[in-house]
């Protein structure tokens, strides 16, 4: 005889008595309990910040570690056996699992998304593993089953270690959904995930766990810029050290490590050559079996690239183009080179889901900007008499320079800083690089009591230049210093100085913004031209 009746019990009470044991027959090694799915939205109001609850499913059932397949939301016995349905359905579209249940611990009720079917399940027959596995496995692509390939990747664990963090949902979620597709024989894929949200590392993940079950053997990293494949080498693909080789056509000894070494990073314009001369047709057309393209929107879909070349020489290849931004135009298109993608994570579902920081835009009007006309006489930087006409913010940086409107961009930053923190990472956005280092000595001298304790307090990073090599240098030994795509840590507080020139972009501002900080910081600072 039980203390409470079922009416009277909470719902921690129906878990414990009803429906836990009923789920750990079947399932014990296989289940985890109140699992967090999200962190839970940042809301800011004013200068006070708070996280939304975070998103956790009462049970979690798995097929193995790296594929959970059902999700089980638990109500009290007040409400109906379908009662938590909708939310485990919510729950279970957000982290592709083919099955959803609700119990108020009377019974269960099962939502099947491999055949749109419901039913209600009396509690003693809730399915097992081996059962609902079996289901699954014979359910999968409209009832045509599960190929050989398929499981052997399915089975095919993740990397983990204690120095590695488990992958997110949408991670886990991206990396299921590629290697599954190239198992099925799929060439072409595209991963649109937003900055911040670890694309490299899902790149890791998916390259393991395709070398470790033999589905592809020889593999290469495509990147635009130096710094990308560096990053990428010594942080999220660092437990593949010894697999790793990093292309350098000036090595005598460059093809055959090529040969000895199972993942190969590269430079589009060091595999094609300064010259054209196209080093990358050293190496023979079927060598490689899986290409992955970093940044693809950078310009590996236009026609008329010469990155395009490498892709289409090495065509038996199967490739991934990941990116944040894709581009659709008439001259470009990632969908029309890698297909629609396999999977999506914007920027609004990472701040909804609170992996990543919301921004707020705070617009400044400065006395020199749209509209504004020079007195007569008035000079530029060089003493250059002005053109009597209207200037607007096109104009200057450009057309025109003028170090009073300088003086004023990195006064207000200054006075906008010292009313919130002036410690807070910073970015400015500059026009070019002598902007950025003209900028880089306005701020210096508007903070030289911030200077003179730190020199590194307001740094430029433009370009792939022997400064910035520096800086990067002391970003991974963990210095306050910080360049365009911050690792995973935090490194300390600073100002960036970018430009356009030298491989920085304006385009996707926003989208860049927030997840600099991976929602450790409630507000971003930021500052373009």
């Amino acid at each position: 005889m039980t203390i409470l009746g079922k009416k009277q019990m909470s719902e921690e009470d129906i878990k414990l008595n009803y429906i836990t044991p009923v789920i750990l027959d079947g399932w014990k090694g296989h289940v985890t309990m109140e699992t967090k799915i999200t962190d839970g939205r940042i809301n800011i109001s004013g200068n006070i910040v708070a996280r939304s609850k975070p998103k956790f499913a009462d049970y979690m059932l798995y097929l193995n570690d790296g594929k959970p397949i059902a999700a089980v939301e638990a109500k009290d016995n007040n409400h109906s056996v379908s009662h938590g349905l909708q939310q485990a359905m919510t729950y279970a579209q957000m982290m592709d699992l083919p099955f959803a249940y609700s119990s108020n611990g009377d019974a269960f009720y099962e939502h099947d998304f491999l055949t749109g079917q419901e039913q209600q399940i009396a509690l003693e027959q809730f399915p097992t593993q081996e059962m609902l596995v079996a289901r699954y496995y014979a359910e999968l692509h409209s009832g045509k089953g599960i190929s050989d390939m398929e499981k052997k990747i399915v089975s095919q664990p993740y990397y983990s270690s204690q120095s590695t963090y488990p992958p997110r949902y949408y991670q886990r979620n991206a990396v299921n959904r590629t290697v599954e597709a190239i198992a099925r024989g799929q060439q072409r894929l595209l991963l649109v995930m937003a900055t911040g949200t670890g694309k490299t590392y899902t790149a890791f993940q998916i390259v393991y766990r395709l070398l470790r079950s033999d589905l592809k053997k020889r593999i290469l990293y495509l990147a635009d810029r130096n710094i990308l494949v560096d990053q990428s080498i010594l942080q999220d693909f660092a437990p593949l050290e010894k697999t790793i080789y990093k292309v350098d056509f000036s090595d005598k000894e460059c093809l055959s490590k090529i040969a000895s070494h199972e993942v190969n990073f590269a430079l589009y314009h060091q595999m094609v050559g300064q010259n054209d001369e196209e080093h990358f047709k050293q190496i023979p057309a079927e060598y490689f079996d899986l290409i992955i393209v970093d940044e693809c929107h950078r310009g590996s879909a236009k026609e008329d690239s010469n990155w395009r070349k490498v892709l289409e020489y090495f065509s038996s290849a199967t490739l991934i183009g990941m990116t944040a931004t894709p581009k659709e135009s008439e001259k470009v298109s990632n969908i029309d080179y890698f297909g629609e993608p396999v999977y999506t994570y914007s920027l609004k579902q990472g701040i909804e889901d609170g992996f990543l920081a919301p921004f707020k835009v705070i617009n400044i009007t400065t006395n020199i900007g749209d509209g504004w006309r020079p007195h007569k006489g008035q000079t530029d930087i060089y003493g250059n008499v002005l053109e009597d006409r209207i200037y607007n913010n096109r104009d200057y940086d450009y057309n025109i320079i003028l170090q009073d409107r300088i003086d004023e961009v990195a006064r207000e930053i200054t006075e906008y800083l010292k009313s919130t923190d002036r410690m807070q990472k910073t970015i400015v956005f500059c026009a070019s690089e002598d902007h950025a280092e003209r900028m880089r000595i306005a701020l210096i001298n508007h903070n030289a009591d911030m200077v003179k304790e730190n020199p590194d307090y307001c740094v430029r990073i433009t370009g792939c230049n022997g400064v910035q090599r520096e800086h990067n240098k002391k970003l991974n030994n963990g210095l306050p210093i910080l360049h365009k795509v911050p690792p995973k840590r935090d490194y300390g507080r600073y100002f960036c100085i970018m430009a356009e020139k030298g491989g920085t972009s304006h385009g996707g501002l926003t989208e860049k913004l927030s997840p600099f900080f991976h929602a450790k910081k409630q507000e971003v600072n930021a500052y373009g031209r």
